[in-house]
């Protein structure tokens, strides 16, 4: 498979709304997300979303770090958000950079498998629902540091230092 260019703050693209995939028979999804989830392990990340290697088709990886297999994540989607919580978080389009944000503490949520089948997130929290939504956030358009309540709780950390997105 192929490691992807990482796409970093400014880079336009990580700011437009990725489009939902209505072709979940197209060969090249699988390509696609093989290559994602190569180019997730290169990078050392918990995930990543399409925009970040320049694709706007709305699909995500994640691989928490009990889990022995990435999951791919077609067409996610936050249906609901409980709770706050403070959490540090980083990205892989911003390294050598965290920040103290807001999270829910409890999320559900929904997408589609590379076959089609749908996959719930029900009550999930923790690093999961931080991943989901950070991949979620990303294929809105939308960065971890447009949630920052300061300037003051992003802070520079030595690359590779970062905790993971």
């Amino acid at each position: 498979m192929a490691i992807l260019s990482m796409r970093y703050i400014p880079d336009p693209v990580l700011r437009e709304k990725a489009v939902k995939i209505k072709n979940l028979s197209d060969s090249n999804l699988s390509i696609l997300a093989k290559d994602m989830i190569d180019s997730m392990y290169h990078y050392n990340g918990v995930g990543l979303a399409a925009n970040q290697i320049g694709s706007l088709q709305r699909i995500c990886v994640i691989q928490m770090p009990e889990d022995e297999e990435p999951t791919v994540l077609l067409n996610l989607e936050i249906t609901r958000k409980e709770g706050e919580r403070s959490v540090t978080e980083g990205c892989l389009s911003l390294p050598g950079w965290q920040a103290r944000i807001k999270r829910a503490e409890k999320i559900l949520a929904r997408a589609l498998d590379l076959n089609g089948k749908t996959v719930k997130y029900k009550g999930v929290t923790d690093l999961l629902a931080q991943a989901l939504e950070h991949e979620n956030d990303h294929l809105d358009g939308k960065l971890y540091i447009d949630f920052l309540e300061s300037k003051d709780d992003l802070y520079e950390v030595e690359v590779g230092e970062e905790e993971n997105e």
